[in-house]
């Protein structure tokens, strides 16, 4: 996986595992006085970063993200563990991507992208004017694709319902907002109105840490 570091000189850092055909870009707007290490990329579970300076880390998960932070093992205490959009069994029928949903993800063109956020990750064309976009190539997802999958089916076995708080979309599309109630029990935060992008709702990490979407 590739990894893009903000650094603000803080004591404090957020572990940022976003979604599948994410980068830096599509995050750049969240304002935070932490410093921020965010994840992206999933052609493998493999980074390293030298966590030892921090005395608060922090773990927010994004759609696939949520499947990736699921499996891995930690060598320091997490403070607060927030997925978005997503649950660790990404590829599973009922609580994670249908078949059907899978192929309309891998066959996603530049010719049919924008089709796309309007119809599962947006609702408003107000919504899509604020909808960052990353700079990553169909091929490049398409290959990320490809790799979260064989990832999935050699690790589900590890994975752990590690989340204090998950947030949805109430509308999304891509994960069934009921299946995630059974997942998630109490733990699940329902957002009205929204798809599952709503990132364009947040105005920094700390209104993730302190529960504040709306």
């Amino acid at each position: 996986m590739e990894k893009y570091f903000i650094d603000n000189n803080s004591d404090k850092l957020i572990l940022f595992f976003t979604g599948w055909g994410c980068d830096e870009h599509e995050f750049a707007h969240l304002k935070t006085a932490t410093d921020v290490l965010l994840l992206y990329n999933y052609v493998d579970l493999n980074f390293y970063f030298d966590f030892s300076k921090y005395k608060e880390i922090n773990l927010i998960a994004f759609s696939a993200g949520v499947f990736v932070a699921s499996v891995l093992d930690y060598n320091f205490s997490i403070n607060k563990k927030i997925a978005i959009s997503g649950n660790p069994y990404l590829f599973d029928e009922e609580l994670g991507l249908s078949k059907s949903l899978q192929d309309i993800l891998y066959n996603i063109t530049e010719d049919n992208a924008d089709e796309f956020t309007r119809k599962y990750l947006i609702k408003t064309e107000d919504e899509y004017k604020n909808f960052h976009i990353s700079n990553r190539t169909p091929d490049s997802c398409q290959i990320e694709f490809d790799a979260l999958k064989k990832l999935y089916n050699a690790n589900k076995h590890k994975i752990k319902n590690i989340f204090d708080i998950a947030f949805i979309g109430a509308d999304d599309p891509l994960f069934k907002p009921s299946m995630q109630k059974n997942f998630y029990g109490d733990k699940l935060k329902l957002i009205e109105n929204a798809r599952h992008n709503m990132f364009f709702r947040i105005q920094s990490y700390e209104d993730i840490l302190n529960c504040n979407i709306k």
